[in-house]
């Protein structure tokens, strides 16, 4: 007698909902592009001086960090995880709004604040979602998805918006910006709710869709993957945040008009990369481990900052800067990873966010006294030195956080989340058993 068995603990997420959570990183990626460079043009030209937009912006970094821990937890206990998204994003487009109708610093400062607080829950959401949505198994590959659309979503609006500003004002790149929250509202309510499996989401077992178990928040701090990986990320953005503020205040001594255009080739080139490679990232991390990936992800700084410490060619510096594209990847994966069945994946996202944070906001000081002690060169020698130890902690002690292959083999949800079993494989497989009972019967027949 033979028996098919199929798993149907668990259905398969539709593919309207796969395909709205490309459009979702597309656009939050574009809406998230009227802040940054902008903010500090359009504010330069409505009268404000740098010390008043260094404030705004400063408080709005750290609003982001501090409202990181609360995210994830806020992010692990609710069920309505579109919905939470849907808020952040209107957010930031009342954000975007309020900068564009009342550049006064009051309404000025409550906006960046609302956009720092809004920023700690939009991507880790959106990394929660495609948990839901794929499972472990498939998280990889579909993480580096969604690494491509975003990139490929921020480089059309930056382009686009560049272009409204030079045509028009700088007050209707944050308008255009803002309307760009329609089309991302529409893409999420495109993501069925029902194909978001809530335990999953949160990094529980499968087996509890409704309230999964979890650990105690304190046990998070006797992770060592997880604290490690912390580690790591905290040096990476210590060496890394300041990179290109340092290399931007290198080049006008040495390029002189050229130096805008360098500048703005060393943003734009890597985010193209990113969307060529970050698909293949997310594969390789399914294949090849996490740890040869986070290594290369990781290098990447300490190679640049050496060589940038060598060299003023405009060609070479943009080459350079080429070099890294696997962390966007990795970074929601590996605590993914570390966090499998605690029930607390995104509070540790919150905890990894944090210490990122902190990263980046030390960077740009330290560097500062540092390049201002002893110059330019020192300033990115010590980015390699920083860079390297990241390197160095990941190499010793970080462990191999990719799951053993399960012995039933792949997550059904995984095989549909990357690629659905064709009906020329469903068919030959069928073929060949009724063949092997065949040939068993005849062969049982010839001994009688």
């Amino acid at each position: 007698m033979v028996t098919i068995s199929f798993n149907t603990q668990i259905a398969a997420p539709h593919s309207s909902s796969l395909h709205a959570l490309d459009w979702l990183n597309f656009f939050l990626a574009a809406l998230l592009t009227g802040f940054g460079p902008f903010v500090a043009v359009h504010l330069t030209d409505r009268g404000w001086d740098p010390a008043h937009i260094g404030f705004v912006l400063s408080a709005s970094g750290l609003v982001g960090l501090i409202t990181q821990i609360p995210g994830g937890e806020l992010i692990d206990i609710t069920k309505a995880r579109r919905a939470i998204v849907g808020a952040g994003a209107a957010a930031i487009a009342l954000a975007l709004l309020a900068i564009a109708l009342r550049p006064d610093f009051a309404w000025v400062a409550a906006a960046l604040i609302m956009q720092g607080a809004a920023g700690s829950i939009l991507g880790p959401g959106i990394a929660a979602i495609s948990l839901g949505l794929v499972g472990h198994d498939a998280l990889a590959e579909r993480l580096g998805r969604n690494q491509r659309f975003a990139s490929i979503g921020g480089l059309a609006a930056a382009a686009f918006m560049g272009v409204i500003g030079y045509l028009l004002s700088t007050q209707d790149i944050f308008l255009v910006a803002a309307a760009l929250a329609a089309p991302l509202l529409f893409a999420l309510t495109r993501i069925r709710s029902s194909d978001i499996h809530f335990a999953r989401s949160c990094g529980g077992s499968d087996h509890h869709a409704a309230d999964p178990a979890r650990v105690k928040r304190a046990n998070l701090f006797k992770n060592s993957g997880l604290l490690i990986f912390a580690v790591c990320l905290l040096l990476f953005q210590l060496a890394n945040a300041s990179l290109l503020t340092q290399i931007s205040q290198a080049l006008p001594r040495a390029e002189g008009r050229l130096s805008s255009l360098v500048v703005s080739a060393l943003v734009v080139f890597p985010q193209v990369i990113v969307a060529a490679l970050a698909p293949w990232a997310g594969r390789s991390a399914a294949s090849w481990g996490r740890k040869p990936l986070l290594v290369i992800g990781l290098a990447a700084v300490p190679i640049r900052s050496s060589l940038f410490a060598l060299t003023a060619d405009p060609v070479l510096l943009v080459v350079i800067q080429l070099s890294g594209a696997t962390l966007g990847v990795l970074t929601a994966l590996i605590v993914a990873d570390v966090t499998a069945g605690t029930g607390r994946f995104n509070l540790a996202q919150g905890l990894v966010g944090a210490a990122s944070g902190v990263g980046a906001t030390l960077s740009t000081s330290v560097a500062g006294i540092v390049v201002e002690k002893f110059g330019y060169t020192a300033g990115l020698l010590g980015v390699t030195a920083v860079g390297l130890l990241a390197v160095v902690i990941v190499l010793a002690f970080m462990p191999e956080t990719k799951p053993a292959a399960k012995p039933g083999g792949p997550d059904p949800v995984a095989k549909s989340a990357v690629g659905s079993l064709s009906t020329e494989s469903v068919a030959g497989g069928l073929a060949r058993l009724v063949e092997g009972k065949v040939q068993a019967l005849l062969a049982r027949g010839r001994q009688h």
